[in-house]
């Protein structure tokens, strides 16, 4: 967060702190006649100029009024540099990923301000030197303080070159802050007697990479991985250096390299590898058939933890199945040219694994030994709304995204008012999940995360439900009796699926214009109770998706007759694969494509946890709170930044759809755009409960709703920050992931299917291997190109005859013509 900092009393000797929103505002201040005119004489070298420039502070966090005595630790951290040529600028810039920057600006004398992102658990002073040390330049000691303040000069592009939006959130809350404050304050003390004298003194031109014990002592990762190092290698086999632990590393070719980290925040490139595998390709590694592939795959997500450095690539990429070593260094050249995305779903699912793995020992590689978490690999790595984050912790970090897409239908039925415009179609939070995981893998661990949310539904059904059991004991005592108690119409809404057509579409008609909401831990209830009538189960849901009408029609009195102008029913099931494919048997009716799967981790070798996760009863509360606040939305909203990112999203995946013609992924972004937009604009809400509980309290913010109906609005275009526009990219991208997982081989089967009745303008279906060859082959091409392809495709069992069918198959059906010389044309 980005504060202004103001004097006021006798001698301007208070000094306030207030909240800089957004960018337009910062802007609007450093682009003041008034500061202009004082960096102008500044720079002529008038220092009284330069001592009344704008004033901006970023150490601090959560503060508003006067700054004296504050104990909120932000979470980002300023850092000064003096000039060191033309050229700092651009190694600024290079480096931004590393240092985590958030904005560099530079300074009325010449030098450059840096504002980055502090790593969780650590020191100003400790990030300081990681920075000055990564850029080889000398620090100020000066300027670890909270109340440390910069003078700021003009928003031109040459004055303010990067400014992330980010910078002004704050990830963590009002109590957070505080609590960092206290735990950092705390171990400074303990370690002050260590810290060599040089460091002790404020020294403007300090250089930590002189002084290694300095520097081992400050970045905090020495001592870490001292103390883990022996414990970690009980659980991964090769061992686990930290990465300040270099080993020489030799090439394919046998060549010695530059000598690079051998583990990524304590976990050893061996065995992300293995885990890679057995996540990604079933435990296989590469072989000579898909080696080019999956080696390109492989290097383009490494790239995010190797610094996108082919060199450290080479070393940590073995040669697969004899893969030649020139040819490997080719496909990781290729990786690092090709665009660059946020970090991969299939790398946070494996480093997730091995945290978990790691963590069953009672230690975690993200740690530092003195419970200072650092950077998570993690949909977590940046903090979570209240509930979601209360539900991801109620669970552990490992069900991540079986966890937040199992409560997301339930958020988007207590919202049940908010209508969300996502491509210009006004719909409901309308989601239907599914969590797949093998028996025995904590799947179970979701049930009362759930329950917890929808407490006040159930509770309310529960009601409803006692109301219907005394009508049909009235009922049954009136049986012979001429005047019989009318049956209720009771707006049941926590509904089981453990039921029939009939009265699932009399309790769906009930519900009053409201999300009416399902769960079943067991899928297999689905596919036995509706083995006959799956397809109704399908329609239903089809239409509860998307938002549609649905009716049902029956001739006798006594049956059941709705009609509902806009079917509102989420869904969250959970169950094994082998009963996903029970649930979902049809693959062309565009049921699998609205459903969103999520998988659970493999915790086949996995060590009984001492103390498992559990939903505590605080953190029960605290998503309690958020589940009152989401039913007082309503009205239509539009999130422009969220539409944006979903807009990328379907560019970049029909981008790399189409490099391999791969229709059943182009085909699947359509609604995974829409479901992910609607899953974040979940999160979102969260959010906005969070920041009016934290202002009013629980009873205040729920006034506030009910007096100023449309205030939550605005406050949800405000929720659309850097951290949960990236969250839609890691739900959209697992989305993706666990859809082609799953369904992408019964999908191209039922579409290539001779059964499918799909070509409705009689075009020709491309079904198989003569239709890749025919893709390969040049519009103009000759007998002897169509065998080399044919080979290429299918192998050295192709005959000339063979070559000869299908090129006269192609004539007949009007795909090529002969022309002169023998040759061939396409039609």
């Amino acid at each position: 967060m980005i504060y202004r900092i103001t004097y006021e009393g006798k001698g301007k000797n208070r000094k306030l702190a207030h909240p800089v929103r957004n960018r337009e505002e910062l802007m609007a201040l450093r682009n003041s006649q008034e500061n202009l005119e004082l960096l102008a004489k500044a720079r002529a070298g008038d220092e009284k100029a330069k001592a009344d420039l704008l004033q901006l502070a970023y150490n601090i966090g959560h503060v508003e009024g006067l700054i004296a005595g504050c104990k909120s630790q932000g979470s980002f951290f300023f850092h000064d540099v003096d000039s060191y040529g033309s050229d700092i600028k651009e190694l600024i810039l290079s480096k931004k990923e590393e240092i985590g920057l958030m904005m560099l600006e530079k300074s009325a004398s010449g030098g450059w301000h840096l504002v980055c992102r502090r790593v969780p658990g650590t020191t100003i002073l400790e990030n300081q030197v990681r920075v000055a040390t990564i850029l080889h330049v000398e620090m100020d000691t000066n300027t670890k303080d909270l109340q440390r303040v910069s003078f700021s000069t003009s928003g031109s592009e040459e004055d303010l070159p990067y400014l992330d939006d980010a910078l002004f959130e704050e990830p963590m809350s009002v109590e957070e802050c505080e609590q960092e404050y206290v735990r950092l304050k705390e171990r400074e003390k303990k370690r002050q007697e260590q810290v060599p004298k040089g460091a002790k003194k404020a020294n403007k031109h300090y250089r930590p990479w002189e002084n290694e014990e300095f520097f081992a002592e400050q970045s905090g990762k020495a001592e870490r991985r001292m103390k883990n190092e022996e414990s970690f290698s009980s659980v991964i086999p090769s061992g686990a250096e930290g990465s300040l632990h270099k080993v020489e590393m030799t090439n394919c070719d046998g060549r010695d390299d530059k000598v690079f980290p051998q583990a990524y925040h304590g976990i050893a490139f061996k065995d992300i590898l293995k885990k890679y595998w057995e996540v990604n390709n079933r435990g296989f590694e590469p072989t000579q058939g898909d080696r080019d592939t999956l080696t390109y795959q492989l290097a383009c997500d490494l790239r995010h933890i190797c610094g996108r450095n082919a060199d450290w690539l080479d070393q940590v990429i073995p040669c697969y199945d004899g893969f030649p070593p020139e040819e490997k260094r080719k496909k990781i050249e290729s990786a690092l040219s090709s665009e660059l995305e946020s970090f991969p779903m299939r790398l946070r699912t494996v480093l997730s694994a091995l945290e978990d793995q790691i963590s069953q020992q009672g230690l975690s590689p993200l740690c530092d030994g003195e419970d200072n978490l650092l950077p998570e690999p993690t949909l977590l790595c940046k903090k979570m709304p209240q509930g979601v984050r209360e539900s991801i912790e109620a669970v552990g970090t490992a069900l991540t995204m079986p966890v937040v897409t199992a409560i997301c239908p339930c958020i988007g039925a207590l919202a049940t008012g908010v209508v969300l415009d996502v491509h210009g179609k006004k719909k409901g939070l309308n989601i239907i999940s599914y969590i797949a995981g093998e028996f025995a893998s904590r799947k179970g661990d979701i049930d009362p995360v759930v329950e917890a949310w929808m407490y006040e539904v159930i509770a309310l059904s529960r009601m409803y439900e006692q109301q219907e059991d005394e009508w049909r004991a009235k009922k049954k005592a009136a049986m012979n009796q001429k005047n019989q108690p009318e049956e209720p119409k009771l707006p049941v809404r926590y509904i089981p699926l453990n039921n029939t057509v009939a009265n699932l579409s009399e309790r769906l008609a009930n519900a009053v214009g409201k999300h009416s909401f399902s769960f079943t831990p067991e899928a297999d209830i689905v596919a036995q109770k509706w083995k006959s009538a799956v397809s109704d189960f399908s329609i239903m849901l089809r239409h509860s998706y998307d938002g549609s009408r649905y009716d049902r029609e029956a001739r006798s009195v006594d049956a059941v007759n709705v009609h509902i102008d806009h079917l509102l029913w989420n869904v969250t099931m959970c169950g094994t694969p082998d009963a996903l494919y029970r649930v979902v048997n049809n693959y062309t009716d565009g049921f699998q494509s609205r459903i969103a799967v999520a998988r659970t981790p493999d915790n086949t070798f996995w060590t009984l946890e001492d103390n498992p996760p559990v939903l505590t009863p605080q953190q029960e509360d605290r998503i309690h709170h958020i589940a009152h606040l989401l039913p007082l939305m309503q009205g239509e909203v539009v999130l422009p930044k969220l539409e944006q990112r979903g807009r990328v999203w379907l560019e970049k995946i029909r981008m790399e759809a189409m490099k391999n013609f791969d229709k059943t992924k182009a085909r699947q972004r359509f609604r995974i755009c829409v479901t992910a937009q609607r899953m974040t604009c979940c999160l979102m809400l969260c959010k906005v409960c969070e920041t009016l509980i934290s202002k009013h309290g629980l009873h205040g913010a729920e006034n506030l709703l009910k007096q100023q109906p449309d205030v939550w609005k605005a406050m949800l275009l405000k929720a659309q920050t850097a951290q949960l526009l990236e969250a839609y990219d890691v739900i959209a991208d697992s989305l993706m992931d666990n859809a082609l997982y799953f369904f992408r081989d019964r999908i191209e089967n039922a579409f290539n299917s001779r059964n499918y009745v799909g070509n409705v303008n009689g075009e020709r279906q491309k079904r198989g291997k003569n239709d890749t060859i025919y893709e390969r082959l040049d519009p103009q091409f000759t007998y002897e190109q169509a065998m080399q392809h044919s080979v290429a495709i299918k192998g050295t069992s192709v005959t000339p005859n063979s070559v000869q069918q299908m090129l006269k198959n192609w004539r007949n059906q009007k795909l090529i013509v002969q022309i002169e010389n023998g040759k061939f044309r396409k039609v």
